[in-house]
C-alpha cells in the first residue's frame, strides 16, 4: 500500500516537473537541436531556395521557392530514386533510426539534393527504443556524432559540421517518456551524453 501511494506522488510529481510534450517541437531533448537547425536554414536563404523534408513539415512555414514533405516509410528512403527532381536543401530528421540501411539512406540524401546543395539530418542517441509498428516504422540504429559524419561521408557528401546536445537530467526525463521542456529544465550540454546528434553537409559539386 505504501509503494502504491508513493508511486502516486512520483507520477503526480513528475506530471508537473516533466509534463509529456503535445508534439516533437515541444520536447526537452530536442530545444538545442532545433535551434541550431532554425538557425542554419535562416542561413541559406530559403526564399532562394527549394526544399524537401523527410517525414515531417516542421520547416514548411519558411518562406521556401518550393516546398515537398516526402512521407516516411510511404517513402522509402532505401529505394531507388528513380528521376526525381533535385531539391537545394534536403531535411531528414529523427529518420534515420527507422531505416534498414542507412547507408543506402545518406547516399539516397545526396541524390535528392542538388549539386552545390544542402543536407540537414538529425537522429537520435541516448534516447530509448521506439518502435511504432502502427506507422511501419521499427527502431535500427544510433549514431554517434563521429558516426554520423562517417556515414555522411561515405555517402559522398562534405560535412560542414556536427553538433550533439544532451544532459543527465534530460537522460533521465526521458526514460518512460517524451518530456515537454519547461523553463526549470537545464539546458547545460554534457558532451559525453548526447541525446540528439546533427549533421550540417553538402552535396559539393563534381
Amino acid at each position: 500500500m505504501a509503494r502504491t501511494v508513493l508511486d502516486r506522488l512520483r507520477l503526480a510529481r513528475d506530471r508537473v516537473l516533466v509534463p509529456d510534450a503535445t508534439s516533437g517541437g515541444e520536447q526537452w531533448q530536442r530545444v538545442m537541436l532545433n535551434r541550431a537547425v532554425d538557425a542554419h536554414l535562416e542561413s541559406l536563404d530559403p526564399p532562394s531556395r527549394t526544399a524537401v523534408e523527410i517525414s515531417g513539415a516542421a520547416y514548411a512555414h519558411k518562406p521556401w521557392k518550393r516546398f515537398e514533405s516526402l512521407d516516411f516509410p510511404g517513402f522509402d528512403l532505401c529505394a531507388p530514386l528513380g528521376d526525381r527532381v533535385r531539391s537545394d536543401v534536403i531535411i531528414c530528421e529523427q529518420v534515420l533510426e527507422h531505416v534498414v540501411d542507412p547507408c543506402a539512406a545518406a547516399r539516397n540524401l545526396r541524390g535528392l539534393c542538388a549539386s552545390g546543395g544542402h543536407v540537414v539530418v538529425s537522429t537520435p542517441f541516448m534516447i530509448r527504443v521506439h518502435e511504432l509498428p502502427a506507422y511501419g516504422m521499427p527502431d535500427f540504429w544510433r549514431f554517434t556524432p563521429r558516426g554520423l559524419r562517417v556515414l555522411l561521408e561515405g555517402a559522398g557528401l562534405r560535412v560542414e559540421a556536427v553538433g550533439a546536445w544532451g544532459n543527465r537530467a534530460c537522460l533521465v526525463g526521458n526514460l518512460d517518456r517524451w518530456p515537454a521542456y519547461r523553463r526549470w529544465h537545464s539546458l547545460r550540454d554534457e558532451p559525453d551524453l548526447p541525446q540528439q546528434v546533427w549533421a550540417f553537409a553538402t552535396n559539393a559539386p563534381q
